[in-house]
């Protein structure tokens, strides 16, 4: 007895030095508490970077002045983190005492030692397939309360995450993946709450903003940014539209403690593109919303495009600045929009104070008294200023209290042409309908690109009867002289569309599933390929990376262009050079 008292009297300490020795490793920050308070003081702390802005005004602004232009020249490379993931990489980084917490597509979260680069930890989060992001997979980060890490996932979950190991603490499901919804923003932490917005407005949902019990992940209280009957707004939506009005919120929101006021940017309304078939001004997208973080009761809004033609989300983040205004002491918001319109309002009362272009814009002459735009629909084929993409998108603002100046990254002399055509909803689907495109070769290029995103979400649509009526509708009258199996994609391996079987003078382009069925598509006429190159994504589920394309030079018999497919598959074909 007395031996096996001693030695368990040795175990514990030998598990105590361990932990000593451990804890002397691993710098304390791992254990760090993020408090409440620690947020509101965030700008007191230019060492961290504790929210997705820096801050909650969202000034991402660093009073630091160890690196200024007479030794910027000295900086060099210290480490490099290798994310493991060739998605897009849009996250940024939490700083808390020497530890980053930074996240890497889809889902994954890593602590790291920002002095030197050592991983401590990796949490790994297994995606849903039913997941269907529209614009690529994205994560842009994780907010922190206390030693507790918040993650929203691609596929609309919410996740807690222990700072100091990487274990998952809770899991909440918010919406349904399969019907579009989905999470992009890193949340932000208010008081006891965890706020978050869900995106997918190119699916049809109806969007909202959340916000749920740190210690719980328990739905506090939701704010649906499409109005239902009997609720303000709703009547700017005429019969059902509301039901899928969209109204996303993809970016994170900021956040002023005076006013105890959340602010938050709605993306379109849906469908996309098409303003004819929504009329109205489809209150509340397109807005800025001022919410009580407590309640979510909306105080105030104010909308930048009503009844929005141009898919001008207006999720940029809101950046919050106290300065003088016509010589008195002002709460100010000052907004960068997607519609090419920079703004500045009172975000005490939500009041347009002015505004003005920060690149060319021509579907509006300017702004009212009020702040409205004034329409300025160009005739059919005529560009559009700013295009699809915006004047600017989702990429963070900054402004600097040193110099009064506001910083953004803009799309110059960018346009689109914009035709509408109506969408009927299917739950799932994309909600769109438009040619939103430069030029018709581009509209090809972009409908390749969506079918090669279907696939990729249900690869047995590859050769049923959607794919085959897509493939038919991008290239009609095209057709394999050896008959409709190549086009149509019947299971024959065989089956190999070259160049010289074809009818009508097309030239095939077609793609191969690495071993497995080919499938064959029919391009433009030669003459247009001569003209206007093509560089179109092949539809395939399992190496999306990989796009085929037409060659810069005249096609010839038997000769089709491609890049990073595999050489082994292009039996009987000429392999040349990427346009």
């Amino acid at each position: 007895m007395m031996r096996k008292t001693i030695l368990q009297m040795m175990f514990r300490n030998s598990r105590r030095a361990f932990l000593v020795c451990l804890a002397l490793l691993v710098p304390g920050a791992l254990c760090a508490q993020v408090t409440s308070e620690r947020l509101l003081r965030a700008p007191d702390e230019p060492r961290n970077w504790l929210t997705y802005s820096g801050s909650y005004s969202s000034q991402r602004f660093s009073p630091l002045k160890q690196i200024d232009p007479t030794n910027v020249k000295n900086l060099e490379l210290k480490w490099v983190f290798q994310a493991q993931s060739l998605q897009k990489f849009e996250t940024t980084p939490l700083v808390v005492d020497g530890i980053m917490y930074l996240t890497q597509s889809p889902n994954d979260v890593i602590a790291l030692d920002a002095k030197t680069g050592r991983v401590f930890w990796v949490y790994h989060y297994a995606t849903s397939p039913d997941s269907r992001p529209c614009c690529g997979i994205v994560n842009r980060g994780v907010a922190i309360l206390g030693d507790t890490l918040f993650m929203a996932t691609v596929d609309t979950h919410l996740v807690a995450i222990d700072a100091r190991n990487g274990h998952a603490l809770w899991n909440n499901k918010l919406a349904d993946a399969a019907a579009g919804y989905a999470m992009t923003m890193a949340p932000l932490v208010v008081k006891d709450k965890v706020i978050v917005g869900v995106a997918g407005g190119e699916y049809g949902i109806r969007g909202f903003i959340a916000a749920y019990e740190a210690h719980s992940g328990k739905e506090a209280w939701r704010f649906n940014t499409v109005p239902a009957p009997g609720e303000p707004g709703h009547e700017t939506w005429h019969g059902d539209d509301w039901k899928h009005g969209s109204a996303a919120v993809w970016l994170t929101g900021s956040y002023d403690p005076d006013l105890n006021l959340t602010y938050w940017g709605t993306g379109n309304p849906g469908p996309d593109w098409n303003p004819g078939q929504r009329p109205g001004d489809n209150l509340y997208s397109d807005c800025v919303l001022a919410l009580d973080p407590d309640t979510g009761k909306l105080k105030w809004f104010f909308q930048f495009t009503p009844n929005d033609a141009y898919d001008y989300d207006s999720v940029q983040i809101p950046v919050l600045a106290d300065m003088d205004w016509n010589g008195s002491p002002r709460k100010l918001m000052l907004w960068g929009n997607r519609n090419g319109f920079f703004y500045v309002l009172d975000r005490t009362t939500g009041k347009f104070l002015t505004g003005g272009p920060f690149v060319k814009v021509n579907w509006a002459s300017g702004l009212d008294a009020k702040g409205r735009p004034i329409p300025t629909p160009q005739p059919p084929g005529a560009p559009t200023f700013p295009g699809i993409q915006g004047g600017t998108n989702w990429y963070s603002p900054s402004y600097s209290p040193r110099t009064g100046l506001f910083y953004l990254s803009t799309w110059e002399g960018y346009s689109t042409v914009f035709t509408g055509v109506d969408v009927n909803y299917r739950e799932g689907l994309r909600y769109r309908r438009r040619d939103c495109s430069r030029s018709p070769h581009r509209q090809k290029e972009v409908e390749l690109r969506d079918a090669r995103r279907q696939l990729q979400r249900d690869p047995d649509h590859c050769f049923g009867p959607a794919f085959r009526r897509r493939a038919r509708g991008l290239f009609p009258g095209a057709r394999c002289a050896h008959g409709r199996a190549a086009v149509e994609g019947e299971s024959r391996r065989r089956n190999h569309c070259r160049a010289d079987q074809l009818s009508g003078g097309r030239q095939a382009v077609h793609f191969h599933r690495l071993g497995e069925r080919p499938v064959c598509l029919c391009s433009a006429r030669r003459s247009e390929l001569t003209k206007a190159p093509l560089r179109l994504p092949a539809l395939c589920p399992k190496h999306p990376r990989e796009y085929i394309s037409a060659c810069r030079k005249a096609p010839t018999k038997r000769h089709v262009a491609y890049v990073g497919a595999n050489p082994a598959l292009l039996v009987g074909q000429r392999m040349l050079a990427a346009p």
